[in-house]
């Protein structure tokens, strides 16, 4: 093998680790070829099985280990080099550390990915099952677990590269209260996340709004930074996680029920029918199938308004879907405006009396003589 390895090397022109380290390189080349046609035939096959945890596995995998065939096939290539030169990079002690770094490498991002993956399967099996999940959630926790995937895999090397943690903490404490200085809003907006998640006060799709500022809009995602609300008139809106340390935020997406108010006015010449006007109004909303009787349910005579009657209707509506709660609201607008129709009176509008008592003598002047023209 040595000597046919010569000869094909003078036939070319070449020294033969020089060859040789080259069809090394060539190799791996063909190695991770083959790999990735495996690849593609394993996802295409994981797509069609039912579960979704293959698709993750071959997601997370390919990848980290084309870069593990690569790197191994450099490393190869430079032991073989080793011998024949005198260069320090291709030292046996620096392709053992680039080799034990390289596998460090390699295992962390297949983690990181494989976190990845596994939480896109796990989002994507609950849509298809219909099942309700907390997006917020697994958003923080998948980025709590890659976090500390990377940490580990630093860690692991520093300790290969025999650099003390304890010493670089202690030479990052001086710097770290400058950065910390610099760095302040960043820090706040990251805490300002962090208070997010553990108090709940919204979620990912929940519709949120503050009367402290201009916000309101579905939460689209919550980051480390900010976090993104579609507008809406369909413009996202990105607010520092910090700013909801410090204002009052509305959630209606929790809300139980809607309200209906209203004041409905009558006239004043049908004061003898309000009493049967209410009484209709409440039996009407109590046997309403889109009003919640267990709520508060007000209907009364409120007040002597200054063109009208005023009746004060409150009531909940059993849906919480603005769609459907107008829908509700306007049957029951519609059914009042009934009730009021068919007790002979009418819904009140502005209006004005003038009353006069007596009439000036020169325009009643006027009045006669124009009557007898």
């Amino acid at each position: 093998m040595a000597d046919w390895m010569e000869r094909l090397a003078a036939m070319i022109g070449m020294n033969p680790w020089t060859l040789q380290a080259f069809l090394v390189i060539l190799g791996a080349l063909l190695l991770d070829l083959i790999y990735r046609k495996a690849m593609n035939r394993l996802e295409k096959l994981a797509e069609r099985s039912n579960t979704l945890w293959d698709d993750a596995l071959v997601y997370a995998g390919k990848r980290p280990i084309s870069l593990l065939i690569y790197g191994q096939g450099l490393l190869s290539a430079a032991r073989v080099l080793e011998p024949h030169t005198e260069a320090i990079v291709f030292s046996l002690d620096l392709l053992a550390l680039g080799q034990q770094l390289l596998l460090v490498a390699t295992v962390t991002w297949l983690l990181f990915r494989l976190v990845e993956g596994f939480e896109q399967a796990y989002v994507h099996h609950k849509r298809e099952a219909d099942e309700t999940y907390d997006m917020t959630t697994i958003s923080v926790l998948g980025r709590i677990v890659r976090i500390a995937v990377v940490v580990t895999g630093i860690l692991t090397i520093l300790a290969i590269l025999d650099i003390p943690i304890s010493g670089l903490l202690a030479a990052g404490g001086v710097g770290g209260i400058a950065i910390g200085l610099a760095a302040r809003d960043l820090l706040a907006n990251f805490f300002g996340g962090f208070m997010v998640f553990m108090d709940r006060p919204f979620g990912v799709g929940d519709w949120i709004s503050s009367p402290d500022r201009d916000i309101e809009g579905v939460v689209q995602q919550i980051g480390w930074r900010v976090t993104t609300i579609m507008k809406f008139d369909r413009r996202p809106m990105y607010v520092p996680n910090s700013v909801f340390t410090t204002i009052t935020v509305v959630n209606p997406s929790r809300m139980t029920h809607r309200r209906i108010s209203e004041h409905i006015g009558v006239r004043y010449d049908d004061f003898a029918e309000v009493r049967s006007v209410v009484d209709d109004i409440r039996s009407m909303l109590q046997s309403h199938e889109g009003i919640a009787s267990d709520q508060t349910l007000i209907v009364h005579f409120d007040r002597f308004g200054a063109s009208s009657l005023d009746i004060m209707v409150y009531c909940m509506t059993r849906t919480i879907v603005w769609q459907e709660y107008h829908e509700v609201r306007e049957d029951v607008l519609l059914k009042i405006g009934e009730i009021v129709e068919s007790h002979g009176a009418e819904i009140a509008f502005p209006t004005r009396t003038l009353k006069i008592d007596a009439v000036p003598p020169e325009l009643a002047g006027t009045e006669a003589d124009g009557d007898q023209r």
